[in-house]
This record gives structure tokens, sequence and C-alpha cells, in this order.
């Protein structure tokens, strides 16, 4: 009687695998797992490794690409450059200013990540939409706050909301911040920022709604021996027209495709339909004024003086529309209008 390890348990007229053939269709099983097939319009399908599918969540969009975002990271970049100079100079001491994050998430994202207590400050850059936010750590705050009094710009108590003329003298510094941000956009529009109010903690913030986009500016500040952060969040909606301005000037072709399409848009395309429709025209001068009895008294011969200048405003009219503005003449013994302005209205 054979032993139970050498029974073969290989069906009847079944062969068995060798060990290459079971590792090919563990390969084939890995392959046909890392294809995703994509439904196309019109019905197709076509096969795509799964690694090269990217998941969209319909609840956090993306509104901007790689290359708009790569321009608005640049641009914000140059922003910190002029920002830490300017602070440098405004508290006479040295501030350093660097990227630590930028981002975008939705307006409820953004406020959960608010710490607390918190320094904000809402504001608003016209003529742009929208409403804006400016945190500020309390601890770096008070250290701006003491070095706007005179000190090292030191901080003490950090775990605290700031007090009523602490906010006003930090306003200061916090203007000169949104100054320097629409200054640095002066070369595609005029801005000039609004304050709106104050508040210490993002969890009743309610100025934009849930599921809006917000685009984030984390910067790490470092003023004496003091470290925080500055965080600057911008609707979606603020940014849009800046960003289109920001990818014509850094594109001169689509600036330039732009322009034509906007020419070609402005310019009115005549319709030869119309070319044989006859257009009544007109031409008359101003009126002159006479007193009612000096009308009463008119006859057969008198002659009414015209002003000097009558002959040079003639008024052409096309179907009882004043268009054009000419004066007056003869040519090949015939009365004539010479055309000298373009009425616009």
């Amino acid at each position: 009687m054979a032993s139970m390890d050498s029974v073969d348990i290989t069906a009847a007229g079944q062969e068995t695998l060798s060990q290459s053939a079971i590792e090919r269709l563990l390969k084939q099983v890995a392959e046909q797992e890392g294809i995703t097939t994509v439904h196309r319009n019109g019905g197709a399908r076509t096969n795509h490794p799964a690694d090269s599918i990217q998941p969209f969540d319909f609840r956090h969009p993306v509104f901007l690409t790689s290359h708009e975002l790569r321009q608005l990271r640049m641009q914000h970049e140059e922003f910190i450059h002029s920002l830490a100079g300017r602070l440098s100079v405004y508290l006479r001491l040295e501030f350093g200013l660097q990227m630590a994050q930028f981002q975008t998430l939705t307006y409820q994202k953004f406020t959960e990540s608010l710490p607390n207590p918190c320094h904000l400050t809402l504001f608003k850059v016209e003529p742009l939409r929208g409403i804006c936010v400016l945190n500020i750590d309390p601890g770096m705050g008070l250290s701006i706050v003491d070095r706007l009094m005179g000190g090292a710009g030191q901080s003490g108590t950090v775990n605290r909301e700031l007090s009523e003329i602490e906010v006003a003298l930090l306003d200061q510094v916090v203007q000169a911040i949104i100054d320097e941000w629409c200054n640095q956009w002066s070369k595609l529009r005029e801005l000039h920022s609004v304050l709106l109010g104050h508040e210490n903690s993002g969890r009743f913030l309610q100025t934009s709604a849930p599921d809006v986009i917000m685009i984030a500016l984390t910067m790490e500040a470092h003023i004496g021996n003091s470290v925080g952060q500055f965080q600057i969040g911008f609707p979606y909606t603020t940014l849009e027209p800046l960003i289109h301005q920001l990818s014509l000037k850094r594109n001169p072709q689509a600036e330039e495709d732009a322009a034509a399409v906007s020419k070609a848009v402005a310019q009115p395309k005549w319709n030869h339909d119309l070319a044989d429709v006859t257009v009544p025209v007109t031409a008359e001068w101003p009126g002159m004024e006479l007193a009612a009895r000096s009308l009463a008294r008119l006859k057969v011969g008198d002659v009414l003086p015209l002003p000097g200048d009558f002959a040079s405003q003639i008024q052409l009219r096309l179907a009882q529309m004043p268009k054009f503005q000419g004066r007056l003449g003869t040519r090949d013994e015939r009365w004539a209008v010479e055309v000298t302005k373009v009425l616009r209205g």
C-alpha cells in the first residue's frame, strides 16, 4: 500500500503543472490586476496601467493645472522675498521668511487646520471677489508687538489672545503684509486692500461655504529668537482672474492669440446680402432761433442771416440717425458735403 506522500492527487486526464508554468500564471494574473479598462465616448474601451489612473474626488476638485500651480507658487515666492525685506526695514530688525507650504484645500479643511488660539484678520482685495484670511501665530504677533514697542522682538506668554492695544499695533504689520501682496500683482492689475475685522478662532468662521476651494500659503517667520508662522488663505474665485492674467504674461504666444481673437470679435463682419439695400441720406445744418414775433412777420423776400461757421457743421443722417459731421461745399457745380467727423453713439 502506497504511503500518503506518494499519492498523485492530480485528477485523471489532467497534467501536473510545472513550477515555471505556475509562475507564468501568477505573472499573468498580476498583470491583469494591474490593468484598468477605461470607457470612452461612443462605447469604446481601452486598457491602461492601473498606476496611471488618477482618482478624482468630486467633493474636492482641483481647479489649477500643474503649470498654473507652479506659476502661482513662483509668484508667491517672489512675494515672500519682497515681504521679508519690507518687514526688516519696517521693524529695523532682520526678519526671516520662507515658504513652508503652498496647497489647495477646501474652506472647511482650511479652518480646521487653524490653531487655537490664533489671530485672524479678515480682508478683501478690491476689485477682486471673496474674503481672504490672514493668520498670525499669537506668539509671533506678540514678538512683533514687542519690537514695535522698542523691545528686542521677544514674546512672553504665547498661549493667549491678543489685547485690543496689541491688535491695533499688529494691524500696522498686517496692513504692510497685505499691501506688499497687492504690490506684487501691480504689473498685472491695480489692487488695494480693505481690512474687515478680526477673529481668534477658526471654528465659527463663515466667510465662505465649506466646499469652496482655498489656496493656502504658509510661511515660516523668524524675528529675534522667536519662530512662528504666517498663513494666508485666498478663495479660488479671488485669484482666478490673476491666474488668467499671469498665464498670458508668462506665455506671450497665448497673449497674442487672445489679442487676435479679441480683435476678430471686435471687428464687425459685413453681410454682402445687404450691399444693394438703399439707405436714405440727409444733410442738415443746426437750426437757428427766432423770436415768435419775428416768425409772425416773415414774408417772401426776407433774408435770414446764418452763422459764419454753419457750413462746417453739417450733420449727415442715415435713415434719420445722425452718423457723420461734414462741411458744405460744391463739386462739379453741384452741392456736396465733405465728411469730417464720425459721430459716436
